[in-house]
């Protein structure tokens, strides 16, 4: 096995996979090779083969992400789902200091990797049709939709999509899922936000957050960063650093799993 790769104290590692792109046959008989049969099953339960191949790569990506860090087979990793569905590592055992947060859409896969610290990373697809505004008023908070709607027309769509993606990317780090309200919680961002087209790729990560008083919580605890990897795709990620902690350095590393990228 390869050197294993490390994790600086304050550092996380956000890998991510453009898995439309991964059509070599070969190496997708590689990815089927690392599931589990009851991975495998799930896989085959797919209906279109465009769901087949997004949880295939998904298994392969956060196999040997993980083995990157530690002396495992990728093939021998286990998984358990926490109350709210979140993934944790079950065996082998000795392996409770990684945490990790898994997030996949069309065209894009994600996995977020820190030691000892909450992570939560989401990823969204900006081309699909939905009515953005008409779902902030139903979840948002109402600072969020009032920031929002204060955006121009053409700028409501980018804005839409940093708050959601930076909203899902925390409570799966709380591993809570949507048993938290989306509205007792609120990003700030300021009047840029980060649009879709951005080149080239850059993190905003000047963002806030803050908390109604039933949700208790500690915005002082919290990092978020936010990014369009993609014109199709935004992606954001959260981490409880810690009150009074140094600020977490993301470093983002694109990648093809099994191919030494």
């Amino acid at each position: 096995m390869s050197s294993l790769l490390e994790i600086p104290p304050g550092v996380a590692h956000l890998w991510y996979v453009f898995h439309e792109e991964i059509q070599d046959p070969g190496l997708l008989a590689a990815y089927r090779d690392l599931m589990t049969p009851e991975e495998a099953e799930r896989q085959a339960r797919f209906y279109f083969p465009k769901g087949r191949h997004e949880h295939l790569v998904t298994r392969a990506l956060v196999r040997t992400t993980l083995s990157r860090y530690a002396p495992v087979d990728p093939r021998d990793w286990r998984f358990v789902a926490g109350d709210k569905g979140r993934p944790e590592i079950a065996a082998p055992t000795g392996n409770a200091r990684l945490r990790f947060n898994l997030s996949h859409t069309e065209g894009l896969i994600a996995c977020l990797v820190t030691l000892d610290h909450e992570v939560g990373v989401d990823v969204e697809f900006v081309d699909r049709p939905s009515s953005t505004v008409d779902v902030a008023d139903r979840f948002f908070s109402p600072h969020e939709v009032r920031e929002l709607r204060a955006q121009p027309a053409e700028r409501q769509r980018d804005r839409f999509f940093d708050y959601w993606t930076l909203k899902e990317s925390y409570i799966k780090a709380r591993g809570m899922g949507l048993s938290l309200p989306l509205d007792q919680f609120s990003f700030h961002l300021g009047s840029e936000g980060l649009a879709a087209e951005t080149r080239p790729m850059r993190a905003r990560d000047d963002i806030e957050i803050s908390f109604d008083l039933q949700l208790v919580d500690d915005p002082e605890s919290w990092q978020f960063a936010l990014w369009s990897p993609s014109t199709r795709h935004r992606m954001a990620a959260g981490v409880r650093k810690g009150r009074g902690a140094t600020p977490f350095k993301i470093e983002l590393r694109q990648t093809v799993p099994l191919t030494g990228r």
